[in-house]
């Protein structure tokens, strides 16, 4: 004979004890981008190419911030807005602010970047709320315009929270070689683009360092006097 057993009722079951009745068959996509985690997600990305051309030229080319809508992809406007005071070293002045404009399919973003140039060795630009993390001794003369702080515009639209881009220039033997190395850490506001992003973001950096390495060799390849000038040689703002 079959024994009677006694339902509890629903109100009697314990918080704790309902959820985990819970089958979840779905996951959560936007699980990884809670605003509450405390440790932000960068998504990293780099790129490197020998050349065969000193250092001082490629850097000038790197620096060059207003013709980047001219060979780099996703950048369709480059304007400088604020330069820095006269650097230590070569008494030039360096892009310190850029407003600069990108867009890939149908998301385009424009924004305020500030730009941190070490002479010779390094172009950085960040956007969002990202500081450099350059050592202060390097950016002397950009830290006298005020470019680091709070003053400065925040991107407009809030597509990225997180914006950083490094191009790191490093002579190599004779000086005749030089290593190039393109480094973008970003992070999407809208955890739907961080999605959409993924299948194409890992190629961006080897596109953008191609298409820099093919906007130097058309530039130094027939100009000997330009593949063989210094920083001191070159005419400063």
């Amino acid at each position: 004979m079959a024994t009677l057993r006694t339902l509890r009722p629903l109100h009697a079951l314990k918080p704790n004890h309902i959820h985990d009745q819970r089958r979840h068959f779905l996951p959560n996509p936007f699980a990884s981008f809670s605003p509450l985690s405390s440790s932000p997600s960068y998504q990293t990305l780099t790129a490197s190419r020998t050349l065969p051309y000193a250092a001082h030229p490629i850097y000038t080319i790197v620096a060059d911030v207003p013709s980047y809508s001219l060979f780099l992809p996703y950048c369709q406007s480059s304007q400088i807005t604020k330069w820095s005071a006269p650097d230590s070293t070569y008494d030039r002045k360096w892009p310190s602010e850029a407003k600069i404009q990108v867009g890939y399919g149908n998301i385009s973003e424009s924004f305020t970047s500030r730009i941190f140039c070490v002479p010779g060795r390094i172009v950085e630009s960040v956007g969002g709320g990202t500081e450099t993390e350059l050592p202060t001794s390097d950016i002397q003369h950009h830290l006298e315009q005020g470019t680091r702080g709070a003053d400065v515009e925040r991107h407009g639209s809030g597509l990225l929270t997180h914006l950083r881009s490094r191009w790191t220039i490093e002579a190599l033997g004779s000086g005749k070689e030089t290593e190039v190395t393109l480094s973008l850490e970003y992070a999407f506001a809208n955890p739907m683009y961080e999605m959409l992003s993924a299948g194409a973001a890992p190629k961006v950096a080897e596109i953008m360092v191609k298409a820099f390495e093919e906007r130097v060799r058309s530039l130094l390849d027939n100009d000997v006097r330009k593949s063989n000038a210094t920083l001191g040689d070159e005419e400063g703002r």
